[in-house]
């Protein structure tokens, strides 16, 4: 018995060892020569590896075992790094071009369960009336507490006019929520545009892909073909983010050449850059779509929309556009994720999505944890005390320690705020009537209208429930 312990237990060092050998841990550890191996902290993790090897009710595969250890060593730093295995490294290009066979969901991980971070507009998944912070507790029958993010993103795509069956946790409901959705082939456009009346135009921004900034020149052109605008809605609400240099891109078409964007701060020369509104800065190949827009849109009165869901890039840029007083941010506070992740290519078609830097605005705020606060703040209805946000996701990022140094990171603990996935065992029905799901854009966009009021000079209305008051007093 002891030999086979101790047999397991080399196995379990031969392992660890070809892992750090797999992750070039020699790159990091000539950046960081000053810090010594762990070799103790490794002899506990052989140890662990070992015995699971020798103990363990069944046999597990060496690789199944080392994947899971990278996976929790990954997922413990915070909620926005991850272990991409080849599938999950595809995925990922997937979803930067925007066409895919599913449901129409971005999602995340909180606390191991898979956390609806905002529905795409015209899919299976808005029509059907999932929400930006559900908890999908199951995917047909499989339990998701646990479950890989890239695993979970599997599970929900697939063939077009196949169904699977979610079911759901939501604040405010007591018993879970199920939701029968048929596949339909995904293909997310960025922006949506549109005259909202003669002089007064409305660009959507619905998620930052790698076609958003060439859509959106086309989309100001088509809106100036009829004449000079005498105002412009930028909508970011429920743009979860996405691609750095299309944030870059959109700020760029309505502020001065050279103009500041955003600026990072990370622990290595490459996390620390300064991005402004110049071509190589968002122009990866061919022309610059940008070049010769209608010289209008530098100066055209502006109002952005936003909310809780807005996120990373869309943080970006309404940050920028604030900062520059470029436009009027109009809405509720943002979601607050002030970091940026990098891909790292480790072979094998595999890589690590991993947090290297914070990024700031034009006038050196994190918005990491805080959010963008609007200028005005109109309440619609839609937000509510419960809606999460970065600081309520566990092992979020905090600000920088003040009196620390530059880029500082803190490990934040979270503040959960969202109903325990355990309570959520039995499975509830599909409800007879939920709330519709707001149309951006559409005549009954409130948030939409006290944006054009404030564009004409007019009184905004700063909350739908007074506007409702002051209708029964008349």
């Amino acid at each position: 018995m002891r030999d086979g312990m101790k047999k397991a237990s080399w196995i379990g060092m031969g392992a660890v060892l070809g892992l750090l050998l797999s992750l070039n841990l020699s790159v990091f550890a000539q950046r960081e020569s000053r810090l010594p191996i762990p070799y103790e902290d490794l002899q506990l993790l052989s140890a662990v590896f070992g015995k699971i090897k020798s103990d363990y009710v069944e046999q597990v595969p060496d690789d199944k075992l080392i994947k899971e250890a990278i996976n929790g060593m990954v997922r413990g730093l915070d909620p926005h790094s991850d272990f991409l295995d080849a599938e999950a490294f595809h995925e990922l290009q997937v979803d930067t071009q925007g066409r895919f066979g599913g449901l129409g969901i971005e999602v995340g991980v909180e606390d191991g369960v898979i956390r609806v971070v905002s529905p795409i507009e015209d899919t299976p998944a808005f029509k059907a009336g999932i929400k930006s912070g559900d908890l999908i507790v199951k995917i047909d029958d499989t339990a998701t507490r646990g479950m890989p993010l890239a695993k979970a993103v599997e599970k929900m795509r697939g063939k077009p006019g196949t169904s699977v069956l979610l079911t759901v946790v939501r604040k405010d409901v007591d018993t879970p929520l199920t939701f029968t959705l048929l596949r339909q082939e995904i293909n997310v456009k960025s922006i949506r545009a549109k005259a909202l009346e003669p002089g007064y135009g409305y660009i959507r921004v619905r998620k930052f892909q790698e076609d958003t900034g060439g859509d959106l020149a086309k989309a100001i052109r088509e809106l100036y073909a009829n004449g000079p605008l005498k105002g412009l809605v930028l909508d970011l609400r429920s743009d979860p983010g996405g691609l750095l240099n299309q944030a870059v891109a959109v700020s760029s078409a309505f502020l001065p050449k050279d103009a500041l964007v955003v600026y990072t701060d990370g622990r290595t020369p490459d996390a620390r850059m300064r991005l402004t509104a110049s071509r190589e800065n968002y122009v990866r190949r061919g022309d610059d779509y940008l070049r010769d827009l209608p010289a209008g849109v530098k100066t055209v009165p502006m109002v952005v929309l936003v909310d809780a869901g807005t996120a990373s890039a869309s943080e970006i840029v309404a940050g920028a556009l604030q900062d520059h007083k470029r436009a009027t941010v109009l809405g509720a506070k943002t979601f607050g994720k002030g970091s940026v992740q990098t891909i790292l290519p480790l072979g094998n078609n595999t890589g690590l999505k991993l947090t290297t830097a914070r990024y700031y605005t034009p006038a050196g705020r994190s918005i990491q944890a805080k959010g963008i606060e609007p200028d005005i703040q109109v309440d619609d209805g839609r937000d509510s005390p419960n809606r999460i946000r970065e600081a309520n996701l566990e092992h979020h990022l905090d600000v920088p320690a003040v009196g620390g140094s530059k880029g500082a990171v803190i490990a934040g603990k979270g503040t959960p705020g969202t109903p325990d996935a355990k309570a959520a065992a039995k499975s509830g029905g599909q409800p007879d009537a939920l709330p519709p799901r707001l149309d951006f854009g559409s005549d009954e966009d409130f948030q939409l209208k006290q944006a054009i009021n404030h564009l004409k000079g007019a009184p905004v209305v700063e909350s739908v429930k007074a506007l409702s008051a002051e209708a029964k007093t008349q």
